[in-house]
């Protein structure tokens, strides 16, 4: 028999009055795997998220995490996941050893127990040296890192991260990649949502794309890439005369134009001979390039080609979606 997935939804719907958040979201994510929902703020990912973890009901649809049904066993679930969400929950006048050692006696660890576990912890998360400080003193990745520590009092069998990195620097987002990683390889499995495009690129073993309530596509990285195209041909118009004729000619195979800018992109093989063959087709007079690059396809390119904008596009949540 296969192994039971750690997460697995069907049919998932939400609304929120006349606004549809989720419109039938499936979703099976394994065991020990880190599994990335990838997608621009009011995609539906923190209702996702939501309803995983038992904190809102869906419309319809069923879901079962660690094998417990969300709806039906919702403290069996509870009792074996944890949740980080996008704001710190950790109480700033203690210092973070108190906060760790708070965590473990709500989580009902005998004392001595929990204040191990605090040491142990401090120690994973690079926080020995602070831990007797107020957290009030602590800068935001530290904090971020206290908030992981306490979700991992006891370790859940499930691990939901909602945006774990956001507003972080590079090194702080760095340390707490380096935390999941860590996790999963000790057989946590790991659900994160994000938009951080590199951060899905670097984590997740699965990654499915979401976009107004819908799971638009789902695969590795790679093979979500291998559906726009290996590698993208960036060019650089001469003038504005020139880009309306180069992107004429293209029609429907133009990505991402910019006509304030006189750029726009076409995917390519990344060979020389077909990005040779692009520029004869388009510009055989070589006068209406002005300059071009070649890149590996990203994240953004499969997001931008599947649903028309990027993930970096601002949109107006609808209560927190």
């Amino acid at each position: 028999m296969p192994e039971q997935p750690a997460i697995e939804a069907t049919g998932l719907e939400k609304a929120y009055g006349e606004v549809r958040v989720l419109r039938g979201v499936d979703l099976q994510v394994a065991r020990g795997s880190v599994f990335s929902l990838l997608g621009p703020n009011g995609a539906g990912k923190t209702t996702t998220v939501r309803i995983l973890t038992t904190l809102l009901p869906a419309d319809a649809g069923r879901a079962l995490v660690a094998g417990y049904d969300v709806r039906e066993q919702r403290s069996l679930v509870r009792r074996s996941i944890s949740l980080t969400g996008q704001d710190t929950a950790i109480d700033e006048l203690q210092t973070g050893e108190e906060n760790l050692r708070m965590m473990g006696r709500l989580c009902r660890l005998p004392r001595r127990r929990a204040a191990a576990r605090a040491t142990e912890l401090l120690d994973q998360f690079d926080l020995t040296e602070s831990g007797s400080r107020r957290v009030g003193t602590y800068s935001g990745g530290m904090r971020r890192r206290l908030d992981l520590a306490a979700s991992l009092i006891v370790r859940p069998e499930v691990l939901f991260l909602d945006e774990p990195t956001t507003g972080l620097d590079p090194r702080s987002r760095q340390q707490v990649w380096e935390v999941v990683t860590d996790l999963t390889r000790s057989g946590v499995t790991i659900f994160l949502t994000t938009q951080y495009l590199e951060e899905a690129d670097r984590l997740a073993d699965q990654i499915a794309v979401v976009d107004g309530g819908r799971i638009v596509a789902q695969g590795t990285a790679a093979q979500l890439k291998q559906q726009v195209a290996g590698h993208r041909l960036d060019l650089v118009a001469a003038d504005r005369r020139a880009f309306d004729a180069l992107t004429g000619h293209l029609g429907a195979r133009v990505v991402a134009p910019v006509p304030e800018r006189l750029t726009f992109s076409v995917a390519t093989d990344g060979t020389a001979n077909h990005v040779r063959a692009v520029l004869d087709e388009i510009d055989p007079a070589r006068r209406a390039v002005a300059r071009f690059t070649v890149h590996s396809a990203t994240l953004d390119d499969v997001f931008l080609a599947l649903t028309g904008h990027t993930t970096t596009q601002q949109e107006k949540e609808t209560a927190g979606v």
